[in-house]
C-alpha cells in the first residue's frame, strides 16, 4: 500500500471533522455513548474518504529511459556556439 499523499490527509481530516461534528448536531448526543459513537462514525467516514480517494502516481524514472516522446524520431544537433562578438570585430 502507497504511503498517503497531502491531499488524502487533508480530504480525509477534513470528513472526520465535518461528519463528527454533523452526526453530533443531527443526533443531538449528549451522553458519553452517543458522542463515542458519532465520533466513531466520523472517523470511519474519514478514513473511507482518505482510502478511496485516488492517490497521485507519478511515473518512475528508470536509468534506461530517455525522455523523447514517441514518434519523434529526428535527430537533434546541438546549436552553433555563438562567442561573446569577438570573431565578428572589424578593425585591428
Amino acid at each position: 500500500m502507497q504511503r498517503p499523499n497531502a491531499a488524502q490527509y487533508a480530504y480525509g481530516s477534513a470528513v472526520v471533522v465535518l461528519a463528527t461534528a454533523a452526526l453530533l448536531l443531527l443526533t443531538g448526543a449528549t451522553g458519553p455513548p452517543g458522542i463515542a459513537a458519532a465520533c466513531l462514525a466520523g472517523l470511519l467516514l474519514g478514513v473511507l474518504v482518505a482510502v478511496t480517494m485516488p492517490g497521485g502516481t507519478r511515473p518512475v524514472k528508470t536509468p534506461g529511459t530517455t525522455g523523447t516522446a514517441p514518434g519523434n524520431d529526428a535527430v537533434r544537433a546541438p546549436a552553433a556556439q555563438v562567442g561573446a562578438g569577438a570573431d565578428t570585430r572589424t578593425g585591428h
